[in-house]
């Protein structure tokens, strides 16, 4: 018998059966939410102004990568919880190597009300590593081109700008949506003197899709599974209605047109999307009401959100954690908006010794909770479900662009700390996919579409737009819309 196996009190078992249902996404209604999705990417295509849609930002990449390029590129990613500088040497043959470094953004930043805060942060960040690589000082004829990866839906006129549409991921700083980020950090770089030029400002989804593209042919799609979720693919000029008319005459009709979905909003609308009170509930008292419907169902952002809510309720009804009145400490963490993120969840699932003691510690060191064995086991089977149901609504965006581009092989490139760190998420998109697709009997690792974990998207996906930007400045090509 298994760990999963073993029987719960009755109350509990009751109750979990309750969640078990609410959490399961059937095939059928993710045929029905890809069908929708579908629809969401080409209205996105003709419009993309609709709040309520999906924005499909044209990311002004206009060809594939080869494997050739190289040179020596700077890359910043500005996630959700870290700034990233790297330093990517692309080698040519589809190889690279990378020098990096992490710097975590304190949390006070994320809401703060003076926007050249977080500007100048970075620009700290670039001139610290810079003398870092340079201790006897940055060499005086040396420029760095730049490859920026802001990973918030922005409005790209040009692959050198990008118009913030709104924040995401936590962030809530005024006066920045808007406005052009490019100038607000260059601005900062220049007053350091720091001898680098903008070379591309990318999302870390278009980073991640070229960055395999680079070193695999196969990679049709680039996703993100992490704080937020997010996809990108290359259509075709021709199937982007809303760019009629506004190209310059040196872009053909037939050339790709790398697109950054931004498709965290998908369903803004709530037509489909199987929502739970709790996921109601997170919206309804999250800083954006109304947006970024799928990204608060299925990113790591909101996971440990969901479980935290489900433990209070379940405490509630009198069913777990007896022992604590509601004015103990233990049970005030519990009552504490987004106490507990999508690790403790991963920790509940990985936890296989035969009495879950990890999970235990888990309990005793965050919330400090001393819990039973059953009590622990209803918090993993909650896991399990919440897990599962993100895992299987994630390969919606992912079947919908492989349906509408007609996508019968490729590889899917992921990245992201859910996809990378949350136990049996891959094989759950696997097995969601291939649901969807038919593939009943086939080996996942047969899969006519696969979920590859990606290249490093963020820092060599910039270096590899900033090197095919700079390939098309020298031919004179444009980059971006009519003046």
């Amino acid at each position: 018998m298994t760990i999963d196996d073993k029987p719960l009190p009755a109350d509990l078992a009751k109750e979990i059966e309750t969640y078990k249902k609410l959490f399961w996404v059937p095939t059928e209604t993710l045929h029905k939410v890809i069908e929708y999705f579908i629809e969401e990417l080409e209205r996105g295509n003709a419009d993309g102004t609709d709040p309520t849609g999906i924005p499909m930002n044209p990311a002004w990449v206009l060809e594939y990568p080869n494997g050739s390029e190289t040179g020596d590129y700077l890359a910043i990613d500005l996630g959700g919880t870290n700034l990233r500088v790297v330093l990517v040497h692309l080698l040519g043959d589809h190889k690279f190597s990378t020098e990096q470094t992490k710097y975590h953004i304190p949390s006070h930043m994320r809401t703060t009300k003076n926007r050249d805060e977080l500007f100048e942060f970075i620009a700290q960040c670039l001139e610290d590593f810079l003398q870092s690589k340079h201790p006897d000082g940055i060499p005086s004829d040396a420029v760095f081109p730049l490859g920026f990866t802001f990973s918030y839906p922005a409005t790209q006129n040009s692959i050198f700008e990008g118009v913030l549409q709104r924040w995401t991921k936590g962030f809530d700083i005024p006066n920045v949506e808007g406005h052009d980020v490019v100038p607000l950090l260059m601005e900062q770089v220049e007053k350091k003197g720091l001898p680098i030029k903008m070379g591309a400002l990318i999302n870390d989804t278009s980073g991640t899709l070229v960055a395999s593209r680079y070193t695999d042919e196969l990679t049709e799609m680039g996703c993100i599974f992490g704080t937020g979720v997010n996809g990108a693919y290359y259509d075709r000029i021709k199937n982007i209605p809303k760019l009629k008319g506004k190209l310059y005459d040196d872009i053909d009709p037939e050339s790709p047109m790398l697109i950054n979905c931004e498709y965290g909003s998908f369903d803004n609308a709530h037509k489909v999307l199987p929502r739970t009170k709790f996921d109601i509930r997170i919206d309804d008292e999250s800083p954006r009401p109304g947006q970024q419907a799928f990204e608060k169902m299925t990113s790591g952002y909101y996971l440990g959100e969901l479980l935290r809510m489900i433990m209070l309720d379940t405490y509630k009804k009198g069913l777990i954690f007896k022992s604590y009145t509601e004015s103990s400490e233990q049970i005030k963490n519990l009552e504490t908006p987004y106490f507990l993120d999508t690790s403790f969840l991963s920790i509940a699932e990985a936890d296989d010794t035969p009495s879950l003691s990890v999970v235990s510690n888990e309990f005793s060191n965050k919330l400090f909770i001393d819990t039973t064995f059953e009590e622990r086991l209803y918090v993993r089977k909650l896991s399990q479900f919440i897990g599962t149901r993100a895992a299987r609504l994630s390969i919606c965006g992912i079947s919908a662009v492989c349906k509408k581009m007609n996508y019968k092989k490729c590889h899917i490139a992921a990245d992201g700390s859910v996809f990378l760190k949350y136990p049996y998420f891959p094989e759950r998109a696997a097995q969601g996919l291939s649901d969807v697709f038919g593939w009943d009997g086939i080996d996942m690792k047969d899969h006519p579409i696969q979920i590859k974990q990606a290249e490093d998207g963020s820092g060599v996906g910039a270096a590899v737009i900033a090197a095919l930007s700079h390939a098309r400045r020298e031919k004179g090509l444009s980059l971006g819309l009519k003046k």
